[in-house]
C-alpha cells in the first residue's frame, strides 16, 4: 500500500516548481481538488452500474476518464493545450452547472466544490505530471476505511506549515475515543457543526459500519451524518472523504453555522449526538452574536459554538464537545450563563482532561472533552485526567496520541470511582456535586494537572508556550478584575 503521506508531499514538490503557486495552502488546494475528481469519477463508474440510467451532472468531455486520463497514446492533453483547456473549459463550466430544487445532493456537490477552488499551476506540463500522479492512485485498493485519513492528516500538517493558524487536526486517537464513549447506533443523527475535514463524522460511520447487516441498514447508514464547514477547503476534503466512506450524498455544507438565529430551530433540526472540536480563537461578528439570546453572546467563537450544541441537540440526545481550558474556568457572563445552563438544564456527567501535547505541533493550550446529555439535570460532574504515557515526555508528529492511551480512561469509564494520585496528591478522578460547583463560581477547572519541572524545549517553543500561557493568564485577570469592579459598582 502507497504511503500516503509521502504521495501528498511528492505531488507539493512537483508544484514547487510551478510560478503560479505560491506556498503550501494553494499547493494543497491544487491537489485537492484533483483528487475530488478522480475520487467522483470512481464513484460515478460504481453508480452506473448500480443504478441503471444513471446520468452525470458533468458533461461527458469534462468527466476525468476522457481528459485526466493518459491512455500513452500520445494524446493526453499537456502543456499550454492542458492548461487552456482547465482555466477555460473545465472550471467555467463546472462552476455554473445547471442545478435545481431536484438535483440530488450527489450531484449538487460538485458546483459546490469547485464555486471556491481555483487552478493556480501555469505550467502545464507539471499539471500533467501532478494529474498522472493521483490518477495512478488506484483508490478501490483501499478496502480500510481509515486508509485515507493519512492523506488528510498530512494535508493538514502542510497547512499548519504554511502558517494557517486554526487549522487543528483532531488526532484519530481522540476522536475515535469521544465516538466509542458517545457510542452512535444506527438510526441516530450526527452532526459537526464546524467539521473541518469530517474525523468526527468518518470515526462514526467506523462505528456505525459494523452495525449495517441488511439493505434497511445500509439506508440508514448513508443518512446518519450531517457536517457543515465554513472553510473552503476542509469543505472539499470532507466531501471527498465521506464520498470515500460510501457516503454517495454527503449532508456536507458549505457554510457558517453562526449564522442562523439559534431560536428559530426546530426539533427536526436537531441531532441525536453532536460531536465537535469548536474553532478558538476566531473572530465573532455583532451579527452572529445576535443569533443568540443575549445572556450567551459572546466575543469568543467556542462559547458560541457550545451555546449551538445546546440549541441543537435533540431531546434525550448526547454530546462530545472538545473545549480548551479557558471555557473552564472563565467567569465572564456568556460563560457562567452556558455553565449554568449546562447544569442545570444538561446531564454534564463528565470532563475528561487532556494532556497538553495531544494537539502538538498545531498547540499546546490544553483542551478537555465535555460529555453531556439533554435526558436529565446533571446530579454530579466526574473529572478523570488522562496522564501522560510513563515512556512519553509529550506527544509530537512522530509520537502522536493514540487510541490505546485512552484504555484506562475507557475501563474507568464503566466502573467509575475517585482516584488520588498518592505521589502528587492530586485527584485524577473525582465527583463534584452541583452545589459545589455553583459554591465555586461555576468554575468546572477541577482535577487539573500537578505542576512538574518543564522539559528543555526549543527557542521557538518556549516563546510559543510563554505566548500562550501569558495570555491566558491576562484573559484570568481581565475576569477577575471585571467581576470586582461589578461587585464595588465601577463597571455596569
Amino acid at each position: 500500500m502507497v504511503n500516503l503521506g509521502a504521495f501528498v508531499k511528492k505531488l507539493q514538490n512537483i508544484m514547487r516548481s510551478d510560478a503560479g503557486i505560491n506556498g503550501d495552502a494553494q499547493r494543497i488546494e491544487q491537489m485537492v481538488w484533483i483528487l475530488f475528481l478522480k475520487v467522483y469519477d470512481v464513484k460515478e463508474d460504481e453508480w452506473e452500474i448500480l443504478f441503471p440510467g444513471y446520468q452525470s451532472i458533468i458533461p461527458q468531455e469534462l468527466r476525468w476518464k476522457n481528459w485526466a486520463q493518459d491512455k500513452k497514446d500520445g494524446k493526453a492533453l499537456t502543456g499550454q493545450a492542458l492548461l487552456e483547456f482547465v482555466n477555460n473549459q473545465l472550471f467555467p463550466r463546472l462552476k455554473s452547472l445547471p442545478v435545481t430544487i431536484h438535483t440530488p445532493q450527489k450531484q449538487l456537490i460538485v458546483r459546490d466544490v469547485f464555486t471556491d477552488s481555483n487552478n493556480y499551476m501555469k505550467d502545464g506540463i507539471l499539471l500533467r505530471q501532478v494529474i498522472n500522479e493521483i490518477d495512478a492512485l488506484e483508490i478501490s485498493e483501499y478496502k480500510d476505511r481509515h486508509a485515507f485519513n493519512e492523506i488528510y492528516e498530512a494535508i493538514l500538517k502542510s497547512l499548519q506549515s504554511a502558517g494557517n493558524a486554526g487549522e487543528f487536526y483532531t488526532p484519530r486517537a481522540v476522536t475515535d475515543f469521544m465516538v466509542k464513549m458517545i457510542d452512535p447506533r444506527l438510526g441516530e443523527t450526527i452532526g459537526d457543526l464546524a467539521c473541518g475535514t469530517g474525523g468526527f463524522l468518518t470515526s462514526a460511520l467506523n462505528q456505525l459500519w459494523d452495525q449495517v447487516k441488511t439493505v434497511p441498514d445500509r439506508d440508514q447508514y448513508v443518512q446518519s451524518v450531517y457536517g457543515l464547514e465554513l472553510k473552503p477547503l476542509p469543505y472539499l476534503l470532507c466531501i471527498t472523504n465521506l464520498l470515500l466512506h460510501n457516503i454517495d450524498s454527503p449532508l456536507i455544507f458549505h457554510g457558517d453555522s453562526l449564522d442562523r438565529d439559534v431560536r428559530s430551530y426546530a426539533e427536526q433540526d436537531k441531532f441525536d449526538i453532536i460531536l465537535m472540536n469548536p474553532p478558538y480563537g476566531g473572530a465573532v461578528t455583532s451579527g452572529a452574536k445576535t443569533n443568540f439570546p443575549v445572556e450567551f453572546q459572546s466575543s469568543e467563537t467556542v462559547d458560541l459554538f457550545l451555546a449551538l450544541v445546546i440549541h441543537r441537540l435533540k431531546r434525550n440526545g448526547r454530546a462530545a464537545i472538545i473545549t480548551p481550558d479557558g471555557f473552564l474556568f472563565g467567569s465572564d457572563g456568556a460563560k457562567t450563563a452556558i455553565k449554568k445552563r449546562l447544569l442545570e438544564d444538561f446531564n454534564l456527567h463528565t470532563i475528561i482532561r487532556l494532556p497538553a501535547s495531544v494537539f502538538a505541533p498545531y498547540t499546546s493550550i490544553t483542551t478537555n472533552i465535555l460529555f453531556f446529555s439533554s435526558n436529565q439535570k446533571t446530579e454530579q460532574v466526574w473529572y478523570y485526567r488522562v496522564d501522560m504515557p510513563e515512556d512519553y515526555k509529550h506527544f509530537s508528529k512522530t509520537k502522536p496520541m493514540e487510541l490505546k492511551h485512552f484504555d484506562n480512561a475507557i475501563a474507568w469509564w464503566k466502573n467509575r470511582q475517585e482516584l488520588l494520585d498518592e505521589e502528587t496528591q492530586t485527584y485524577k478522578a473525582k465527583a463534584f456535586s452541583v452545589s459545589e460547583l455553583k459554591s465555586l463560581g461555576y468554575n468546572l477547572d477541577q482535577c487539573g494537572y500537578p505542576s512538574f519541572e518543564e522539559e528543555i524545549l526549543s527557542p521557538e517553543e518556549t516563546i510559543r508556550q510563554f505566548h500562550e500561557k501569558r495570555n491566558a493568564l491576562n484573559a484570568k485577570i481581565d475576569e477577575r478584575l471585571a467581576e470586582i469592579e461589578r461587585i464595588l459598582g465601577l463597571k455596569a
